[in-house]
């Protein structure tokens, strides 16, 4: 029999874990025997023929080989343009990038349990919109997965946290991970996981901490004479490395030197922590303006909150906790392990979608038991709605609002424009504003009219918005007859036949 597994898919690390059949999520060791590994892929090229390695190994011949290394993936995915060119002159895109990474973790999950996996829940951030969720979902399924569900980085990480003890708590999860940042906030009683509120920022991460010391360092070193840095793709490279290295040291002690070699000089650049500090403002005021923003749309207060959980490698920062800690005003305690917390969540919803799915799923009765008891709901993180006119203008018009919950229905009303018309376009955008230049279509479908109204009749336009972000529409008439139903077919995505096309592609890669 398979297990179910979950997958913690970060920008800079990922995670597995496994629900064992006494209720308690276990990280997964990789192949190299680590609980993480780096979200890296480096190609060697044999014979024309893509190899990749995956994991540690990749990232170390990132300085050396860069032109060959696909970092950071994460933010490129549900970004059609986007495309990586390897050494065989092979074209991937990023959905094949992250496939790539997700078999090498299944293949892990494999030895380390010595059985078969094909179920996963895979995690995202709680604002990743429609295209990149979809995208990952795909990532899974190239894969040669079977993908459960998409789940919310910060639900999962609460439902690690909730799941060892009963607890009746108002939860903030501040999920600050290489890539982006979310910030959630949730209630916990008698087993049911309740999101309030969630947002967050796609670009915004420890990525961009590092850039903001790679930028100190090479300040300090065009001072000591050193030119055209940026210029060098292996030195730039190797001062990512280099920054990333020195803000975790940075976490423990308030000053360090970093030892740097360019163009046949050494370099001896002195970091502080206050420096850092003081460069990464700018970030950290961001997270502060999310952090106000969820708390504001929940209708509660600071002092409302029991805890919080500190979610990402780079919560470790020091600057992060104290700032949290001036909020809430109450001493923050790491509860759950920040690197591992997610997959372990990812793992629990994995072995309740089994358990949920079938009386006669092999499960344990303990695992059984905690389906039972578990019940877990999410909000929208983005508003979904329609383009309209609105006084001959055409306007974004709000349908689901943000933060409400799923799976939901909810319905707007529209009226022909002009007699005698024969269809109408719907547009479902993404997005919170009324202006259509700062929302996203992320799907359209032309529905058939009658054709013999008077302009100004009435078409009902109802969404259906389920846990795995599909949305079905239908548009009425005034009487409630169906006129007709689409499901969103992501424009931003691949297709059926493309999703096809790109597993056999990978299924025949040998993946380190």
């Amino acid at each position: 029999m398979s297990k179910a597994i979950g997958i913690d898919l970060g920008t800079t690390y990922s995670a597995v874990s496994v629900l064992s059949e006494t209720g308690q999520p276990q990280i997964l060791l990789n192949q190299d025997g680590e609980n993480l590994t780096p979200s890296v892929v480096f190609f060697q090229d044999f014979d024309g023929k893509d190899e990749p390695l995956v994991g540690i190994q990749a990232k170390n011949l990132a300085a050396s080989s860069p032109e060959a290394v696909v970092q950071y993936v994460k933010r490129q995915m549900g970004n059609p343009n986007w495309k990586f060119d390897s050494p065989s002159d092979t074209v991937y895109t990023a959905e094949e990038i992250s496939a790539i990474i997700l078999k090498r973790l299944k293949e892990g999950a494999e030895n380390a349990l010595g059985d078969k996996v094909e179920d996963v829940v895979i995690t995202v951030p709680a604002y990743f919109d429609d295209a990149r969720r979809t995208a990952t979902k795909h990532a899974g399924e190239i894969a040669g997965l079977n993908v459960l569900r998409v789940l919310n980085e910060p639900t999962a990480a609460a439902l690690a946290y909730g799941i060892s003890a009963e607890k009746n708590e108002t939860v903030l999860v501040y999920d600050l991970g290489g890539g982006t940042f979310d910030v959630t906030l949730m209630k916990i009683k008698d087993g049911e996981f309740d999101v309030i509120a969630t947002d967050g920022d796609r670009n915004l991460g420890g990525f961009d901490f590092d850039n903001a010391l790679s930028m100190i360092i090479a300040e300090k070193m065009e001072e000591q004479g050193a030119e055209d840095i940026y210029t060098d793709e292996h030195f730039t490279a190797l001062l990512r490395e280099k920054s990333e290295n020195t803000k975790r040291g940075l976490t423990t002690v308030e000053k360090t030197n970093v030892f740097l070699d360019y163009k046949g000089k050494s370099y001896k650049i002195p970091i502080t922590r206050v420096e850092f500090e003081e460069a990464t403002k700018s970030l950290m005021n961001r997270t502060e303006e999310l952090l106000d923003d969820v708390v504001e749309e929940s209708g509660m207060s600071w002092d409302e909150i029991d805890q919080v959980l500190l979610i990402g490698g780079s919560t470790r920062m020091p600057m992060v906790q104290r700032k949290l800690e001036e909020k809430i005003g109450k001493k923050i305690v790491y509860s759950i392990n920040p690197d591992e917390a997610v997959a372990q969540g990812a793992a629990i919803q994995a072995a309740l979608e089994i358990a949920n799915k079938s009386e006669s799923a092999d499960v344990s009765e303990t695992v059984r038991g905690l389906a039972e008891k578990l019940v877990v709901s999410d909000v929208t993180s983005q508003a979904l709605g329609t383009l309209a006119l609105s006084n001959g203008v055409k306007r974004n018009t709000i349908i689901i609002p943000k933060n409400s919950k799923v799976p939901n229905k909810y319905s707007e009303y529209f009226s022909t424009v002009v007699d005698n018309q024969q269809n109408v376009l719907v547009e479902v955008t993404q997005g919170d504003d009324e202006d259509p230049q700062f929302v996203t279509v992320i799907g359209e479908s032309t529905i058939k009219l009658p054709g013999d109204w008077p302009a100004g009749t009435v078409l009902k336009v109802t969404y259906h918005y389920d846990v795995d972000q599909t949305v079905f529409v239908e548009v009425h008439d005034s009487d409630n007859h169906l006129l007709g139903t689409f499901e969103v077919e992501r424009q931003a995505n691949l297709d059926k036949s493309a999703v096809e096309v790109a597993s056999r592609k990978i299924k025949d890669l040998t993946i380190d």
